[in-house]
């Protein structure tokens, strides 16, 4: 409920502010939020939890950007290049909400929705950036959107990898400048900063909070919320496809595509995931990134409908579903 809250606060505020600025503060605070979830996590939960992890963060993202793009393309209405980078802005569970939902609600279930809300954003993150920059759907613009993708992927891991072993060595107050840096470097480096800071949180591992992610979440909802129009959301070909999409995602597409890769869970755990891919900032920030593309007013305030309606609905039912496994 507080990012809604955040979210609509911060849209009736008359500032003036660009996307770009905002991509950057949201940037900074998912650093925040990705470190402190994977230190959360720990290298000990994640291991256990790897394959489903893995499979749900990956491939559970191309697939969900796959049934999603067709969704959008029927619902909304726009062509298939914009139908897939709504479908990618989308696909992302959301490390913000899922961790303040979350709590402290253990067992196998909840790592692995920590696990892929880490996992998948930066890989969402990494999809995005090579659509725009690829520009369409062509052979050749989709064999550079693969490459500069895994790229991102591969620079990201190995940077993460290697501070999160150089952190282990150092006293915890440097972590948090450190996961800064690492975010920094990996992108110069042409590689995910999201994910180089997501895997160091996991590899240092540890329950202390140096830097509460809460924090996190507040300054990006509210710096996504100055760039959220309030009078479009109210338009009927704004909330009426919304209202669709999110009711086609959160309970046909996400349980289609991603129950593969969680039938080593209880019956109990493995519904609390496939019902509980919550929506956030992460695709927020996505969706920000249309607002440069045809129709990219009317296709952030759609992102913004399933996202508000995602914390709302899904985030009621998250913990009720957390109890009963």
């Amino acid at each position: 409920m507080k990012p809604v809250v955040y979210l609509l606060l911060a849209a009736l505020l008359p500032v003036p502010v660009s996307q770009p600025t905002v991509s950057h503060v949201v940037s900074l605070a998912l650093v925040v939020i990705l470190f402190d979830g994977g230190r959360g996590i720990g290298i000990g939960r994640f291991r256990s939890e790897a394959p489903a992890i893995l499979g749900l963060g990956l491939l559970g993202t191309f697939a969900t950007v796959a049934v999603g793009a067709a969704v959008v393309h029927l619902v909304v209405g726009v062509s298939w290049y914009l139908s897939v980078l709504v479908a990618t802005a989308l696909a992302p569970t959301d490390p913000a909400v899922v961790f303040s939902v979350l709590g402290s609600v253990e067992g196998r279930g909840s790592t692995v929705l920590e696990g892929e809300s880490g996992a998948n954003d930066p890989v969402g993150i990494a999809l995005m950036v090579a659509l725009l920059d690829a520009g369409s759907l062509s052979a050749q613009a989709l064999g550079d959107a693969a490459g500069a993708f895994g790229l991102q992927l591969l620079v990201g891991s190995a940077v993460g990898l290697v501070g999160g072993v150089v952190m282990r060595r150092l006293p915890l107050l440097l972590a948090f400048p450190l996961a800064f840096g690492l975010y920094f470097g990996a992108d110069a480096l042409h590689g995910s900063g999201f994910l180089a800071v997501f895997v160091a949180g996991i590899v240092l591992g540890g329950t202390a909070h140096v830097l509460d992610g809460t924090l996190g979440e507040a300054v990006a909802f509210l710096s996504l919320g100055l760039l959220v129009d309030l009078p479009a959301i109210g338009h009927l070909d704004v909330w009426l496809p919304g209202l669709a999409v999110f009711a086609l995602l959160a309970f046909v597409v996400r349980p289609l595509t991603c129950w593969p890769f969680v039938l080593g869970l209880a019956r109990p755990e493995r519904v609390f995931v496939l019902l509980a891919g919550l929506k956030g900032a992460v695709p927020l920030l996505l969706g920000s990134m249309l607002l440069e593309v045809e129709h990219g007013d009317r296709l952030y305030a759609v992102t913004t409908v399933v996202v508000v309606l995602s914390v709302l609905v899904q985030g009621a039912l998250v913990p009720r579903l957390a109890a009963r496994g």
